[in-house]
């Protein structure tokens, strides 16, 4: 299991926003991320009413960013490429809340594609093995 002090010098979110807790497997091609930050009730994204299910999106964003980090890291690639999430589709949301009393949050991602100019990743975040939210991102290097 590698802990978010291995990649976060190497993704954009820092912080309050850094909603990865840990990694508990990845390849090439995938990965599958854990968080318990939902369950803080500082946590940025939550709202009087709790956290609402579109915020998922953004686990499953941040678990793409983490992978893009973790695949140059064993490249050993002299640069990070800096990303920008430019897209979000067939995004599906399976409840409205998330229920705090059900633990943590397990965000799944797969790498659908990926060249010089960014990659279509599709994610999944499941609490209890009840899926919550499941969607496509497209992120462009705003290098490229």
């Amino acid at each position: 299991m590698l802990t978010q002090k291995e990649w976060a010098a190497y993704i954009p979110h820092a912080g309050d926003m850094a909603l990865i807790d840990a990694v508990h497997a990845w390849d090439d091609t995938s990965i599958h991320a854990v968080s318990d930050r939902h369950t803080q009730n500082d946590h940025p994204l939550r709202g009087a009413s709790g956290l609402h299910a579109v915020h998922l999106a953004e686990y499953g964003a941040q678990a793409t960013a983490v992978h893009g980090a973790l695949r140059a890291i064993s490249r050993a690639q002299a640069k990070m490429r800096p990303g920008r999430l430019v897209s979000l589709r067939d995004l599906r949301l399976m409840v409205e809340y998330v229920d705090l009393s059900k633990g943590r949050l397990d965000v799944h991602a797969e790498c659908l594609s990926a060249d010089e100019s960014g990659a279509q990743y599709r994610f999944s975040v499941e609490q209890g093995g009840q899926l919550l939210a499941s969607g496509r991102a497209a992120v462009m290097h705003t290098d490229a």
